[in-house]
């Protein structure tokens, strides 16, 4: 008679990567990290004790397994079947700010917000459009964000970054062929650090000038929903909100998906939302702006991640 087979269980992606010393989670929740509070987990997830732990993970890990980084969430779609491979998150000292001279100095996992008011504090002024920005120096540097007539190109000096090989770059502003929502940084880059430029100035024009940014968020966008930000690029001549007010998008639904009646280059989950009916209403969207316009709106927001199968998300209305 045969010995039966052995069936060994499969081994988990977290048994295959190297030491670290940050933290390494399996099947990691993602959702609460972001803004839209949906998403399925992280294959694994990986936050880096400092710039040299990540460096060292990056240069030892399988070149078979995805890496992804992401920041605080807030201009981020994770699909519900979750993000296979090993997601990034930089914490802790990432997120430190300081002023140096003339210049402000901050981690890639610093808020925009806190640099701000780091810059406010010292009465150094450039950098005030970042409290209108809700995501990370990392995110901003990938995209060059921007708000209020500026944007990181605006002020960037240099930045660091470290490929998938562990290799560690210092690149200036013009290294990074920095456009409207553009960064020609290579894909495979993870931004560790940035510095940007500022200048002295009077502290009550600092104020009112974050007061403004502050007000015009508040009174034009829905800031305490459960939104995703800006969710389309604005084409070369126009905004993307008239584009989708004049296709008559303005509150659409999909599921638990709706078009922000407040400002509608928004979506917001109203509660029950699933990242399909996010992104399917996202996509019906763009399917009516082309119908009524011809403009082919381009996705600002960042998806990432897979669906789950068979997933469809709620009838539009």
């Amino acid at each position: 008679m045969m010995a039966a087979e052995r069936l060994d269980a499969p081994t988990h992606l977290i048994e295959r990567l190297p030491p670290v010393r940050g933290r390494l989670r399996a099947d990691a929740p993602l959702a609460s990290y972001t803004w839209f509070r949906v998403g399925g987990p992280a294959e694994v997830l990986f936050r880096p004790a400092d710039a040299k732990d990540l460096a060292a993970f990056l240069a030892a890990v399988p070149g078979d397994v995805p890496v992804t980084v992401i920041g605080v969430g807030s201009n981020l779609l994770v699909r519900d079947g979750g993000v296979p491979g090993v997601v990034v998150r930089l914490t802790g000292g990432f997120a430190d700010v300081r002023v140096d001279g003339n210049r402000v100095v901050a981690g890639a996992g610093a808020l925009g917000a806190t640099v701000a008011k780091v810059a406010q504090a010292a009465s150094l002024s450039g950098l005030e459009f970042f409290s209108g920005i809700p995501g990370t120096i990392g995110g901003g540097l990938r995209m060059n964000a921007g708000a209020f007539d500026r944007d990181v190109k605006t002020c960037l000096v240099s930045a660091r970054a470290v490929n998938r090989h562990g290799d560690v770059f210092e690149v200036t502003a013009d290294d990074l062929d920095l456009s409207y929502r553009h960064c020609g940084a290579p894909e495979d880059w993870i931004f560790i650090s940035a510095v940007f430029a500022v200048k002295p100035s009077d502290p009550s024009k600092i104020d009112d000038r974050m007061e403004a940014i502050r007000a015009a968020r508040e009174a034009s966008q829905p800031v305490r929903g459960r939104t995703g930000g800006s969710t389309f690029a604005n084409p070369p001549t126009c905004k993307a909100w008239e584009l989708i007010d004049k296709a008559g998008c303005r509150g659409l639904r999909r599921g638990g998906a709706q078009v922000s009646e407040k400002h509608c280059n928004f979506l917001l989950n109203t509660g029950e939302a699933t990242a399909a009916d996010l992104e399917a209403l996202g996509e019906e969207v763009r399917r009516r702006v082309r119908e009524a316009s011809g403009v082919e709106l381009r996705w600002e927001i960042r998806r990432i991640g897979v669906p789950l199968p068979g997933s469809t998300g709620g009838g539009d209305s």
